[in-house]
């Protein structure tokens, strides 16, 4: 709804500051309530706002001119997808680094076998998600704790909740999936820091992409 967009950036709201009851926004906006609830669950769902009965709707992410320049949608996929970053980024870094010191022969077998068919699924042309998602689990499952890929599978379904193609591009980060072959061999063959830079350089590359889309042309 880039209207409430183009309504926080008019009023000069900073994070901390409290938006307008929601009755009044609907009818600032020229919308119905329950629209306006959705936008603002989705917002909620991504930290830009937190709502609570006491303190009503507060602006937690900032919003600038920028923002009026992309339609609202990718602002928020943008944010979401940056915010689910930050959080994932240390778990799995730790994860690839435990995985290459504590994976037995059989998990490193499956780590090998799944990157070799993300590989192939990329290269065809095909949807390659399923695969690299069945690589990383394939990683997180070599670390012996569970906790890894419950939390980080929790993480991206929060985000998918919300979005399931980020900006439209459903294969967003495709350019980080060559160096997976890389990540593998590492882990394989018990270098742990190796395979915790590369994993760094994966997630650097896809918050790069994903900060390109939200920034637009200059």
């Amino acid at each position: 709804m880039g209207e409430l967009v183009a309504l926080v950036v008019a009023e000069g709201l900073r994070p901390g500051d409290r938006l307008p009851p929601e009755m009044e926004l609907a009818q600032r906006l020229g919308v119905s309530r329950h629209k306006l609830r959705e936008v603002l669950t989705a917002w909620t769902r991504v930290g830009i706002v937190s709502r609570n009965k006491g303190a009503g709707t507060v602006l937690a992410a900032p919003i600038t001119g920028r923002t009026l320049h992309l339609p609202l949608a990718v602002t928020v996929e943008a944010e979401s997808l940056l915010r689910t970053l930050a959080v994932r980024r240390p778990l799995e870094i730790e994860a690839v680094r435990l995985a290459a010191r504590d994976s037995t022969p059989a998990a490193r077998d499956r780590i090998a076998a799944r990157m070799l068919d993300l590989m192939a699924q990329h290269e065809s042309g095909a949807d390659w998600r399923a695969a690299d998602r069945a690589f990383h689990a394939a990683i997180h499952d070599a670390t012996g704790n569970p906790l890894f890929g419950q939390l980080i599978t929790q993480l991206q379904r929060a985000f998918d909740t919300v979005y399931e193609t980020p900006f439209g591009m459903p294969h967003l980060g495709s350019d980080t999936i060559p160096m997976h072959r890389a990540l593998a061999e590492a882990v394989v063959a018990g270098q742990g820091e190796e395979a915790a830079a590369l994993m760094a350089r994966i997630l650097d590359d896809t918050e790069a992409a994903a900060r390109a889309v939200m920034e637009g042309p200059e």
